[in-house]
């Protein structure tokens, strides 16, 4: 099922032993293009205090009842380590947290999370033992983004400037960002169309730009996305089509 981003922030985040939270961000990594980290604001329960929980945490996405369940108590969250979201989160950071949650790192493996695609309970053959390599060589890498970061960078076809970002789609089993929502109104008056991040080929985060490889013609003829309808497979398979792509789901 394809998810709003705009549409889970107003959902709580759920402990099981019933405190909640607030979903304040969503942070990417910029490789996989897939969600690594929630955000929350404990503010009720830990004031001030905001926590990093992996979708790995997560029980339920219920769109009904507008809650996000996760399968931690509200001491083990109110244990993590410490996290300034207003400082790059480095991966010394991530493998703080993801030994207090004793979770596998997603960066081990070739699947976007580690060992698989889904990300999954833990195992305990997930976890690397001798970390030296990892420390070393990749803790000063940084990968993560905001979604709100790029929300309103301008969309740069092959052949010129069509719109920005509005708002990200994303498969709530992967928990991959598989669309940009892309915002046409100052080209096309009134209407959104939706980009794969497949099609990506260049961010620059100073000039808070991304560039894709469409073009403006073909935005501009590209099927509608229409806020409150589901995405079907058929919207997707016409969507691809239109761009002459393959959808992710055939590899």
């Amino acid at each position: 099922m394809l998810v709003s981003e705009n549409e889970v922030y107003r959902y709580s985040i759920d402990t099981s032993d019933g405190e909640k939270g607030v979903l304040k961000q969503l942070y990417f990594d910029d490789e996989h293009w897939t969600i690594r980290y929630l955000v929350v604001d404990t503010h009720k329960w830990i004031p001030g205090r905001k926590v990093l929980l992996s979708p790995l945490s997560i029980n339920k996405l219920d769109h009904e009842n507008e809650a996000i369940s996760v399968s931690l108590t509200s001491d083990e969250v109110k244990d993590s380590p410490d996290i300034d979201t207003e400082q790059p989160i480095s991966r010394k950071h991530e493998m703080e947290i993801n030994r207090h949650f004793s979770w596998p790192y997603y960066w081990v493996g070739t699947g976007a999370w580690g060992s698989g695609m889904y990300p999954r309970p833990f195992m305990a053959e997930d976890m690397v033992e001798d970390e030296s390599p990892l420390q070393t060589s990749k803790e000063e890498e940084n990968h993560l983004r905001s979604t709100k970061e790029i929300g309103g960078y301008h969309i740069h076809a092959l052949d010129g400037e069509i719109g920005h970002v509005k708002d990200f789609i994303f498969d709530k089993e992967t928990w991959q960002l598989r669309y940009f929502i892309i915002d046409t109104k100052n080209w096309l008056p009134g209407k959104e169309v939706l980009l794969s991040t497949k099609w990506i080929t260049d961010i620059h985060w100073q000039d808070r730009t991304v560039q894709v490889d469409v073009t403006k013609e073909d935005i501009h003829n590209s099927p509608e996305y229409r806020l409150n309808e589901p995405i079907s497979r058929r919207f997707e398979e016409d969507l691809h089509t239109h761009y002459g792509k393959t959808g992710y789901w055939k590899f």
